[in-house]
């Protein structure tokens, strides 16, 4: 298959722990592979040494206040934009189709559970202003659900992994949408169902949009 890919195009992944996003991005970043498009499939916190250090925090390894989680993210992602060996601008502009699993809208989400969101949000304006996705993929799904796969898939919980706080970032989502109207392109999708049901409502919206 022939397949232009002069436009860059970037999509972002959102959701509470245990919605299916991770895996969903990764279905996604596999099927137009396998269709021709060049993909640089990524994830936040990164790999990078903030990103192993919020890991660090996360795994209870070390400790840290919410506010300076916050501005270790806001850190870490800038680096993300910017690295100029792999970060997102440098993907975009060699041709990929760049997937993120997590974006600023996450730490609207988790960080504004803990912190006022303007707060947040104009720490983040950075990013925000550097680089937008083309879309924000945010997989919806009930808390109790996600807290289920959860535990069935991890061998210990996370800093934020907990009933009372996933219940509140769930809030915060939505709260954190209302907000941003028409500002962002966000495509929501029910995650309480089939896994290749979801894949395929994706994958149609995301052909959609790149061959428009």
């Amino acid at each position: 298959m022939n397949v232009d890919q002069s436009k860059p195009f970037f999509i972002a992944f959102e959701g509470i722990d245990g919605s299916g996003k991770s895996t969903q991005a990764r279905m996604l970043a596999d099927s137009l592979q396998s269709i021709g498009y060049k993909v640089h499939l990524t994830f936040e916190p990164t790999d990078g040494p903030i990103g192993k250090m919020i890991r660090d925090i996360f795994n209870h390894k070390m400790q840290a206040d919410d506010r300076t989680i916050a501005g270790l993210f806001v850190a870490d992602r800038l680096d993300h934009i910017l690295n100029k060996q792999n970060g997102l601008l440098k993907m975009l502009a060699d041709g990929y189709i760049v997937i993120t699993d997590r974006y600023y809208l996450s730490s609207y989400a988790y960080h504004g559970a803990h912190m006022p969101m303007d707060w947040v949000i104009a720490s983040n304006s950075m990013a925000a202003e550097l680089l937008k996705p083309n879309l924000n993929i945010y997989i919806e799904m009930p808390v109790e659900s996600s807290l289920q796969r959860v535990m069935r898939n991890r061998e210990s919980v996370e800093l934020y992994e907990t009933n009372e706080n996933l219940k509140k970032v769930s809030e915060m989502y939505e709260a954190a949408i209302l907000k941003l109207g028409s500002s962002e392109k966000i495509f929501r999708v029910n995650g309480d169902q089939e896994v290749g049901e979801i894949a395929k409502i994706i994958r149609e919206k995301i052909l959609e949009l790149i061959n428009r």
